[in-house]
């Protein structure tokens, strides 16, 4: 009687973890207007700059955008604090920069891009119309753009370590799909992928911060080509989730005291 050899197929499944490395701002609160249409004058908020890293049992270890090195011109302007190399950062979970598979590049604004060179092996994934308008277009505009990220992103292109997602709802790595709709650039992107019994969105910029997201409010003008766009990603985003507080916004300080952390500036998203 023969024991024919077989693959057990194993379940991915993943965890997501929130990093944060560097204040906003000095620390200090900033009027709400400045990312949320509309916002009454009153209301403030506390930024913050984050990356996201979700971690598989298939070997993957995903970064959702890249951060910035703190060289970067724009960054002067935001009143930085206690600011981190994203790449160091990860040390705090015991991962080095050569452990990065991927990193799914959710819009191409300098504090989401600009770390793309931290990771020598990550195959970067992002929309081909925002690379496209990126690389082109876009520098007739210039709004939260640089120049050297678009040496960068046409490195990885040049050492195929660019993989270019066309379209919306698209499953990009087992359990990991991306969406498309606010536009908050181009044609920007929000990520969704499931955790044990929850779903996380990883909303990044196109939900800036929990008062979009509670709201139901639009990013101000000039943040977004499609102010109801911005509104329908949000709604959209709602019907994927158990709760409001697993859509993770791009900016917002309060993440930090909805989840557990597991080391300084770090926090398991469960």
């Amino acid at each position: 009687m023969a024991s024919p050899l077989y693959a057990i197929s194993q379940t991915v499944t993943y965890e997501v973890y929130a990093l944060k490395y560097s204040g906003a701002f000095n620390d200090k609160p900033y009027p709400l207007k400045l990312l949320v249409l509309d916002a009454p004058e009153t209301e403030t908020g506390y930024a913050v700059f984050m990356f996201w890293l979700i971690k598989g049992n298939n070997g993957k270890n995903i970064l959702v955008d890249a951060g910035f090195h703190q060289d970067i011109n724009e960054a002067k302007d935001f009143g930085l604090t206690n600011y981190i190399r994203p790449d160091s950062m990860l040390l705090r979970i015991g991962l080095k920069p050569a452990d990065i598979t991927d990193i799914i590049i959710t819009h191409p604004h300098w504090d989401h891009i600009d770390g793309i060179d931290l990771f020598p092996n990550a195959l970067v994934w992002m929309q081909k119309q925002d690379y496209n308008y990126f690389v082109d277009s876009a520098w007739t505009e210039g709004s939260g753009f640089n120049k050297r990220d678009v040496q960068k992103i046409n490195e990885k292109n040049k050492a195929k370590k660019l993989a270019l997602v066309d379209g919306d709802d698209k499953e990009i790595i087992p359990g990991i799909r991306v969406h498309t709709g606010s536009r908050h650039t181009f044609n920007s992107q929000y990520v969704s992928v499931k955790t044990g019994a929850e779903k996380v969105v990883l909303a990044s910029d196109n939900a800036y911060t929990y008062y979009n997201i509670e709201h139901l409010k639009s990013a101000p003008k000039g943040a977004t080509y499609d102010p109801d766009g911005y509104v329908q990603a949000i709604k959209r985003m709602k019907t994927m989730v158990t709760s409001d507080k697993y859509i993770i916004p791009g900016h917002d300080a309060s993440l930090f005291s909805k989840f557990t952390s597991v080391a300084d500036d770090v926090l398991k998203i469960k």
